[in-house]
């Protein structure tokens, strides 16, 4: 009989205005001078994440700088330049406000700051060989749930490569999804970490490491999507849709930190490195056409999510149920205004081939529920072209 390990932050802190206790809980994890690791618009926000962020910290007697260079699809470069002025400034702890950008890019100055050579070094599953500082996580956004999760992705701006670094170091100790500060956040920044919420509950539910309880967050988190996430982009104002969101997103996030992912991200990393494509854009691109892919391989759970998604399944089949559940996908995010093909995106057929044979080697590839091969893949490219 299989076992199975659970892995999450020691402390999470969620509902509105949980960043209240970021002072408190930096304090108690010995912190003396805090990174800031965020992006651009977050830290010129008038009384926004950031600069409550600092607020709280000051009231604590922690002292603060900020490194606000995190780009989209974080790169080599920015952790170089984040290990610099952590080490310039004497920083003895990382907090990362904001998406998964700047939560990556954290953990990512975290192994450099605790680990030689160069970050791409690092890259694949348990790799890690030191304790990392610690790291606090404040979450801005529904979607990539990284503050809770091992993951950290960084690309190679030599290469284009988007790569994975996986490990239990990776988690932040103390995570915070307030959402409050998720309020106001444009509709397709909303529509597209709200995809990539989903898409980690759907590859987590069918995943070959899904467990009993992977799938109750999965499953939650897919009905709480169902219901809140096209209310949140119509109306980015809606408090208890923009929580509901909150929530099912660190119930995704749960999911796939613990049942893994699949070809979604797998394909969709490649998709960010070579073109620097919004991750959540590109796998809502790709999630219909690799379920389609992989819905032979367990059709019974395809039929589950279409049910969860609030398709009415009564009185058909295994298989017609698993197919309205693809056709949920499809309308949600034509709904919600996701680019349909990637040749909108200006993605080229001749790159096809590259970013199959890099997928397969993407460590999310191996939990995908059906094995494929380079033809397979570059036939979900062109499927979703």
């Amino acid at each position: 009989m299989r076992f199975y390990d659970y892995l999450l932050p020691s402390v999470n802190f969620f509902g509105p205005n949980s960043i209240s206790v970021l002072g408190e809980r930096c304090q108690l994890l010995g912190g003396k001078h805090a990174l800031i690791v965020t992006d651009p618009f977050l830290a010129t926000l008038k009384d926004g994440a950031v600069e409550q962020a600092v607020r709280y910290l000051k009231e604590a007697g922690i002292k603060t700088t900020i490194f606000s260079e995190v780009q989209a699809n974080p790169k080599d470069t920015d952790v170089t330049a984040g290990l610099a002025c952590y080490q310039d400034n004497h920083c003895d702890m990382l907090v990362t406000v904001g998406g998964g950008s700047p939560h990556d890019c954290g953990k990512a100055i975290g192994i450099m700051a605790t680990h030689p050579g160069k970050i791409g070094d690092y890259a694949g599953i348990d790799t890690l060989t030191n304790p990392l500082p610690p790291i606090v996580a404040v979450n801005t956004t529904a979607g990539t749930a990284s503050e809770i999760t091992r993951h950290c992705v960084i690309t190679d701006t030599k290469s284009h490569l988007k790569y994975v670094i996986v490990s239990w170091r990776n988690l932040p100790l103390v995570s915070i999804n307030d959402p409050i500060l998720m309020l106001g956040k444009p509709r397709a920044l909303t529509a597209a970490t709200g995809m990539d919420a989903l898409t980690h509950a759907i590859e987590a539910y069918v995943s070959v490491d899904a467990n009993p309880v992977t799938d109750a967050a999965a499953i939650q988190a897919i009905k709480l999507i169902a219901k809140n996430l096209r209310i949140a982009v119509a109306n980015g104002a809606d408090l208890k849709a923009r929580e509901n969101m909150a929530y099912a997103s660190l119930l995704a996030g749960m999911a796939f930190n613990n049942g893994n992912l699949g070809y979604v991200h797998a394909m969709a990393h490649q998709l960010g490195g070579l073109y620097d494509m919004a991750h959540g854009v590109a796998n809502a691109m790709l999630l219909p056409h690799v379920c389609r892919y992989n819905l032979i391989a367990n059709p019974q759970k395809f039929a589950d999510i279409a049910e969860f998604m609030g398709e009415n399944i009564q009185g058909i089949s295994v298989l017609e149920a698993a197919d309205k559940a693809i056709d949920a996908i499809f309308r949600l995010s034509a709904e919600l205004s996701i680019p349909a093909h990637l040749s909108e995106m200006g993605v080229k057929e001749a790159d096809f081939e590259l970013m199959a044979d890099n997928a397969l080697k993407d460590g999310n590839a191996f939990s995908n529920p059906r094995k494929g091969t380079q033809k397979d893949i570059i036939a979900i490219f062109k499927a979703a072209y």
